[in-house]
């Protein structure tokens, strides 16, 4: 989706109907504003952050366990 808005005099931008269906905001919805230097990203903020990242790089651990038997077994 590629939608232009405009900052208003009072620096505001209005959302697009397509992109507030589309990520299922609706008024009174927060969200998280993130700033780097070429772009702004806004993002809805999530209701838990535990709930949100929990299990994330989950398969970086699979294996863990026989990779720490193999260095124990080494000692």
């Amino acid at each position: 989706m590629k939608i232009t808005v405009t900052l208003s005099s009072k620096y505001q931008v209005v959302i697009p109907r397509a992109a507030r269906e589309a990520m299922g905001l609706s008024a009174g919805d927060e969200l998280l504003v993130l700033c780097k230097p070429d772009r702004v990203v806004m993002m809805a903020k999530p209701a838990s952050f535990r709930a949100k990242t929990a299990g994330l790089h989950r398969e970086m651990w699979r294996g863990a366990a026989a990779y720490l038997r193999d260095e124990r077994d080494d000692w």
